[in-house]
C-alpha cells in the first residue's frame, strides 16, 4: 500500500510539473498574441481584477482565510507585489518592447543561475566551483540567445532589462516565502496574491488612462484564458510545487519553459529559432544542470553538519 501511494505521488507531481510548464509558457505567449491592438496594461488589468473578485468570493463563502492573522496578510501582500504585480507587469513590457517570447523566458530560467550566487549572502553557505562554472555556462548561453535574435528584433538593448526585472522580482517574491513559515493554504495565498495585483493594477492603469477595455470578443477571450491558465494554474501550481518539490526542483522546472516558449513563439507567431539559439538554449540548460546537481549534492552535507551540531548542542 505505502508503494502504491508513494508511486501515486510521484505522479501527481509529475502530471503537476507538466501542467505547470505549459501553463507558464502560455504566459508569455498571451501578451504577444493579444496586446497587438490593446494597450498591455489593459489586458494586464482586466486578467487580475475578476478573477480577485471571484477568488475572493470563494474564500469568503469558503472561510478558507480563518485564521490568518495579519502578519500573515501583510507578509503574502508583499511577495505578491514582488511574484506576481512586479514579475507580470515586467514581462508584459519585455513583450511589447518586442523583445522575443523565448528570450523573455529563458532570461526567467537562469534564476538557478542567480539562486546560487545569492545562496552565500543570504543563506551562509558556499558556493561550488561547479556552480561558478554552471553560472558561467549558463551566462555564456543567455548571451548567445540574446545576440542570435537582435537582428530580428524590434526591440531596443535597453528593453532586455525588462525579463531581467521579472526574474529578480520573481525571486525575490520566492526567497520571502521560502523564508516565512507557510501559514496559509495555496487558495489564500494565490487569492492575497492576485487581490493586490489587482488593485496596483488598476491605480497604475487609471493613471495612464488605459483602464477602460474594449468591447471585442477577442480580447475578452483573452482575458479569460489568460486568467485561468497563465494565473490560476501557473501560480497555483508554482506554489503548490514549491511546497511540495522546494526551490531547488521547481527552479529547475522553469528551464522547459524556455524552449517550449519558444518553439511556440516560432510555430504560432514566427520568431527566428536558428542554430545559434538552439545552442544557447543547450548551454543554458547546462548551466542550470550543473547548478543544480551541486546544490543537491551540498545539501546532504549541510544537514548532515546541522545534525551533528544540534547533537553536540543536546548532549
Amino acid at each position: 500500500m505505502g508503494k502504491q501511494i508513494g508511486v501515486l505521488r510521484v505522479g501527481v507531481t509529475a502530471l503537476a510539473s507538466a501542467a505547470f510548464v505549459a501553463s507558464w509558457s502560455s504566459g508569455f505567449l498571451v501578451p504577444a498574441i493579444a496586446t497587438v491592438d490593446v494597450a498591455p496594461l489593459t489586458l494586464l488589468v482586466w486578467r487580475f481584477v475578476p478573477l480577485a473578485v471571484v477568488l475572493l468570493a470563494i474564500v469568503l463563502l469558503s472561510r478558507a482565510a480563518n485564521g490568518v492573522t495579519a502578519p500573515d496578510l501583510r507578509r503574502q501582500a508583499l511577495i505578491g507585489l514582488f511574484a506576481q504585480f512586479g514579475y507580470c507587469t515586467a514581462v508584459y513590457a519585455a513583450v511589447a518592447s518586442g523583445v522575443a517570447t523565448g528570450t523573455t523566458a529563458l532570461i526567467d530560467a537562469v534564476q538557478p543561475l542567480v539562486v546560487a550566487m545569492l545562496v552565500g549572502p543570504l543563506l551562509g553557505l558556499k558556493v561550488r566551483g561547479a556552480q561558478w562554472a554552471g553560472l558561467v555556462v549558463g551566462a555564456a548561453g543567455v548571451f548567445l540567445v540574446v545576440r542570435s535574435q537582435l537582428d530580428d528584433s524590434t526591440a531596443h538593448p535597453a528593453a532586455y532589462l525588462w525579463p531581467a526585472a521579472a526574474m529578480v522580482c520573481l525571486i525575490v517574491g520566492t526567497f520571502l516565502q521560502r523564508r516565512s513559515e507557510p501559514r496559509t493554504s495555496t487558495l489564500v495565498t494565490l487569492t492575497i496574491h492576485v487581490t493586490v495585483t489587482a488593485l496596483a493594477l488598476i491605480l497604475i492603469t487609471a493613471i495612464a488612462g488605459q483602464l477602460m477595455p474594449p468591447a471585442s470578443v477577442s480580447f475578452w477571450l483573452a482575458v479569460v484564458f489568460s486568467a485561468v491558465f497563465p494565473t490560476l494554474a501557473a501560480y497555483g501550481l508554482y506554489w503548490w510545487l514549491l511546497r511540495r518539490v522546494g526551490i531547488t526542483a521547481l527552479n529547475a522546472l522553469l528551464f522547459p519553459v524556455a524552449p517550449t516558449t519558444a518553439a511556440a513563439g516560432a510555430f504560432i507567431l514566427g520568431e527566428p529559432l536558428t542554430i545559434v539559439t538552439l545552442i544557447g538554449f543547450a548551454l543554458c540548460g547546462a548551466g542550470v544542470v550543473a547548478v543544480l546537481v551541486s546544490e543537491a549534492r551540498t545539501r546532504p552535507a549541510a544537514q548532515s553538519r546541522v545534525q551533528s551540531a544540534s547533537a553536540v548542542d543536546v548532549r
